[in-house]
């Protein structure tokens, strides 16, 4: 088995997908200062199920989320997915590739998935202890938790080495064996509690069936009278009920045909025409008839002008052609106007003086005036008026042309005549098969009023046989609540007349109610003689009694089961703890000669030791210490030095320290891969190169993927990963492989 891939996407400054091929034994991820490298660490604590959302420098689940920048938005959900070959079966599933993914959204919930399934965190934790594999062991070193281990206590420290050593599936075994065992105790002392309850209900039961037994004639009276009854009621509701729906059916269908020839009938009323768009395109008609007629009246009158004006000129050249035979007198009309004024001024005066006396003066004045204006311009002769004969042909061209236009005017008056005739006989027929539709609508609507009357007083007797349904179910219940199943064999009752003839089930029906009301107060005294012996359903009692007798019996073997259980469980703790024993003393003595062995190599000389020392809890004044555990401690001693002790190592000492003995601990039981967070951060040149010899001796056995800015620790990998971070704010990811990038050089 070895790491395959890792892909991230939405986690912390990994706003978008990021992905990584691990194909070399060492990949190196090198970027400046806050590009974004320790995320990729911290996902692969993520996505192996890690719970403390403060080791991956967060506070809340949501903090594992891209928070957005200025360019970008954020995400509402982070996800990291890894990919392990599982050709060599190191995982307990049937899969030559496992993909393991975690997704975190922003209300905190977590989903886990197991190539694509999607399991419990316990499922994902139980896969990867199986593998040596977890979220916050040695084989994942987060930036500045390389000291963790050696400024960690003793009880710490040793946690850490056994999950180094493989022995966090005995731990998780160990814990679900102490889980199931306290489960079981408490068990037990349910158990127990329950058989104690029980107990007095168990001999108040016997008691009862004693009593019971007295109670057996009495109900057997009383199932005979239910039996009968009952299958009387049956038939009467099943039969009636029968006859009913047979009688509401033709009805019913009779309204089903009707609504559907109501629904047509109101979709052909909803489909007809629109009275509003008939009455405007009527409207439309009425006014292009006024406006064609009145176009053929002012043509009309434009004709009759010019026959006028014809008539008139014709005249008068015939009375021109007259006036040289015999010459006429004509005046000029500026005369006649003076002479009419100067008569109706006078007029007006008498009239508004109003004096009836004066209207005689009055005439013989105009008489006067008349005679003089006669005898002044008798003698007076005008010259007739010459006719034009060009104005003549103009008026003649003028009256074709008109004449042509009246025609016109006329026939456009015509034909929007006949199109107002033709809307309205269309709206006449409409309005015909509207009112006809609307006719028959009514007669069906009244109709179904007709049939749904009926199908009401139908269904009110089936309301009332429904009722009597009700009233039987509950007395069936009853009866075998009290006489027990037994009387479910009413149905096949056979009932006799007196002369032993068997009655039909229409004849059942057909009874007089009262009859059965008879046998109903019956049924109410046995039911009262039967409460009076205290005793209820002789049956069920007996079944009561026999359950909790079984019951008891059962409590009691389950009780033998579980304290059976509860040693078996504590044989399998002392098992898993002789073999966490075991192989942690064997583990601790392999990490030690490790540890010394990488000490001397970092160091130039010196010695390293882990010893086991026991952790005392103290107890009063006068008792001794108790001792509750066992930790670890380290012994280191510096070459050309006195120091001993961890607290008198400077920093590079103690980075040196902490990488010779997680260097150590992967020796003896090397993890599938390690991540390795700028461990080397401290080292100068020289300590550098041997920390790159003994990364390259420990890529035999377990995959590394260092995080550095070490040019010594780059040199070693494979496969470089570079890490950018833009304007965005964004994490984005650049790779080399070296045998590429040399091939490619040559």
């Amino acid at each position: 088995m070895y790491l395959k891939e890792l892909s991230i996407n939405g986690f912390k400054s990994f706003a978008k997908k990021g992905e990584f091929e691990f194909s070399s034994s060492i990949t190196a991820i090198v970027g400046p200062n806050g590009s974004g490298k320790s995320n990729v660490a911290e996902s692969f604590r993520f996505v192996l199920g890690e719970q403390s959302v403060k080791s991956m420098r967060g506070k809340r689940g949501e903090d594992l989320i891209w928070g957005g920048s200025e360019k970008i938005a954020r995400g509402n959900r982070a996800a990291a997915e890894v990919v392990f070959d599982n050709s060599s079966r190191t995982f307990a599933l049937d899969f030559d590739e496992i993909k393991i993914e975690r997704v975190v959204h922003r209300d905190g919930q977590n989903e886990y998935k197991i190539n694509g399934s999607v399991v419990r965190l316990k499922d994902v934790q139980e896969l990867l202890a199986n593998a040596n594999i977890g979220s916050t062991g040695h084989h994942i070193i987060s930036q500045g938790e390389a000291d963790r281990i050696l400024s960690a206590g003793p009880k710490d420290r040793r946690e850490m080495i056994e999950d180094a050593l493989g022995l966090k599936v005995y731990q998780i075994k160990k814990q679900e064996a102490d889980r199931k065992l306290n489960k079981t105790l408490e068990n037990i002392g349910q158990v127990e509690s329950l058989r104690r309850e029980a107990a007095p209900h168990l001999r108040y039961l016997k008691k009862q069936v004693e009593r019971a037994e007295r109670s057996l004639q009495v109900q057997e009276e009383l199932k005979k009278v239910y039996v009968e009854y009952l299958r009387r009621e049956d038939t009467y509701i099943a039969k009636n009920q029968d006859r009913l729906q047979a009688e509401r059916k033709q009805p019913s269908q009779k309204i089903e045909t009707i609504v559907g020839t109501i629904q047509k009938l109101k979709e052909k009323l909803d489909a007809a025409p629109d009275t509003d768009s008939n009455t405007e395109a009527l409207e439309k008609a009425q006014a292009n008839l006024r406006e064609c007629t009145a176009a053929w009246q002012e043509a009309n009158r434009v004709v009759n002008q010019i026959e006028g004006q014809l008539s008139f000129l014709k005249r008068k050249q015939q009375e021109s052609s007259a006036a040289k035979v015999q010459p006429q007198k004509m005046l000029p009309l500026n005369d006649f106007e003076a002479l009419i004024e100067k008569i109706s001024a006078v007029a007006e005066r008498v009239m508004k003086e109003g004096e009836v006396s004066a209207i005689p003066a009055l005439l013989r004045n105009i008489v006067t005036d008349l005679k003089d204006f006669i005898a002044r311009n008798k003698d007076k002769a005008v010259a007739p008026v010459a006719v034009d004969l060009s104005e003549l042909e103009t008026l003649e061209k003028q009256k074709q042309t008109t004449q042509q236009k009246l025609n016109e005017a006329e026939a456009e008056k015509q034909k929007a005549e006949h199109v107002l005739s033709e809307l309205q006989s269309s709206k006449v027929t409409e309005l015909e098969s509207t009112r006809q539709a609307e006719k028959e609508l009514f007669n069906l609507l009244d109709q179904r009023r007709q049939m749904e009357s009926v199908v009401h007083t139908i269904d009110s007797e089936l309301k009332v046989l429904e009722r009597d349904r009700t009233d039987f179910k509950d007395e069936l219940q009853e009866a075998v609540a009290l006489i027990g199943r037994g009387v479910m064999d009413y149905c096949n009752l056979k009932i006799h007349t007196a002369d032993g003839r068997v009655y039909s089930d229409e004849e059942l029906a057909k009874e007089d109610r009262i009859k059965q009301r008879d046998r109903r107060r019956e049924l109410e005294k046995l039911k009262i003689r039967l409460e009076e012996l205290g005793v209820g359903d002789t049956e069920e009692l007996l079944k009561e009694y026999k359950d909790a007798k079984e019951r008891d019996e059962f409590l009691e073997k389950e009780l033998s089961d579980l304290n059976q259980s509860v040693d078996n469980l504590q044989a399998l703790i002392s098992e898993m703890q002789t073999k966490l024993e075991e192989q942690f003393l064997s583990g601790i003595d392999k990490i030690t000669i490790e540890f010394d062995k990488f000490f001397k190599l970092m160091f130039g000389g010196g010695s390293a030791k882990l010893d086991r020392v026991k952790i005392k809890k103290r107890n009063s004044d006068d008792e001794e210490d108790e001792v509750v555990d066992e930790g670890v401690e380290l012994n280191v001693s510096l070459p050309n030095k006195r120091v001993k002790g961890l607290e008198m190592l400077s920093g590079g000492e103690r980075a040196l320290t902490s990488i010779a003995l997680i260097f150590a601990m992967s020796q003896v039981n090397p993890p599938p891969f390690i991540i390795l967070d700028e461990t080397d951060a401290a080292l100068d040149e020289a300590n550098s190169r041997r920390y790159g010899d003994m990364i390259e001796a420990l890529s035999e056995k377990s995959q590394l993927v260092l995080i550095t800015h070490n040019r010594e620790t780059m040199s070693r990998a494979g496969i470089l990963y570079g890490i950018t971070m833009g304007a965005d704010g964004v994490s984005k990811v650049l790779s080399v492989k070296f045998d590429d990038a040399v091939a490619n050089a040559k």
